[in-house]
């Protein structure tokens, strides 16, 4: 028998334009950590920060 709560056991949906459907681990500094852990969303700021420096970079890339 399952644990915890059977809403819980509903499957995960979202209205994003991409489900979010992999995890991606990094190491960072105890002061980064701590920074990025006091904003009120983290995952959101990370997802944010890394396609703003992907996007950054593509565009470097095609004004090379």
């Amino acid at each position: 028998m399952p644990k915890g709560k059977p809403e819980n056991l509903k499957p995960f949906t979202t209205d994003r334009e991409k489900p979010l459907t992999k995890t991606l681990s990094i190491r960072v500094s105890e002061s980064t950590y701590q920074e990025v852990k006091s904003k009120d969303n983290p995952g959101e700021f990370c997802r944010q920060a890394i396609q703003k420096a992907l996007d950054e970079d593509k565009h470097e890339q095609d004004n090379k």
